[in-house]
C-alpha cells in the first residue's frame, strides 16, 4: 500500500475503511508496561496481516490500548476484533506467567466489551495524534 494514498485496491473494489478500536483490561486493572505494549503491538500487527489488514497506529496505557486498523471490505470487523483480543490474550498470558497469576486469574486479559468507531469526518493524522498522545507507561 502506498502510504501517501489511503485508497486501497481490492480485486473488485477500491476502499478506504479504517476503524479506531479500544480494548480495556478486565476490571480496568493497570496491567501493561511498555514491554507488554511493545510485544502486544507485534502480536496485533501479525494478526492484522493474517486478515489482510494493516495496523496503522497502536498505543496504550496501563489499562487499555488504541488501534487504528485499515481493513478490506471482505473482513468482518467483529471477527478481526475477536481474533486480536483472543490471540493477544493467549500469547501474553503464556509469555508473562507472573502477570497471568497476578492480574488475569489465568483466564482473561480483556474486558468482553470494546469500542469500535469509524472516523469519516476526521483525518487519519488527527486520530493518529490522539492515539500517540496516550499516557504510555515507562
Amino acid at each position: 500500500m502506498d502510504k501517501n494514498n489511503e485508497i486501497r485496491k481490492g480485486r473488485h473494489c477500491l476502499y478506504d475503511l479504517k476503524a479506531h478500536l479500544v480494548f480495556v483490561t478486565k476490571y480496568r486493572y493497570n496491567v501493561f508496561t511498555d514491554e507488554h505494549l511493545k510485544r502486544m503491538e507485534k502480536i496485533m500487527r501479525d494478526v492484522c496481516s493474517d486478515f489482510g489488514c494493516e495496523l496503522v497506529e497502536f498505543n496504550g496505557e496501563t489499562d487499555h490500548v488504541h488501534l487504528i486498523v485499515s481493513y478490506p471490505p471482505t473482513t468482518q470487523l467483529s471477527t478481526l476484533i475477536n481474533s486480536l483480543k483472543g490471540v493477544s490474550s493467549r500469547l501474553l498470558r503464556k509469555e508473562y506467567p507472573d502477570l497471568r497469576k497476578r492480574y488475569w486469574n489465568n483466564t482473561k486479559l480483556w474486558s468482553p466489551s470494546y469500542y469500535a468507531g469509524s472516523y469519516g469526518g476526521t483525518t487519519t493524522e488527527q486520530i493518529k495524534q490522539y492515539a500517540q498522545n496516550q499516557n504510555r507507561p515507562h
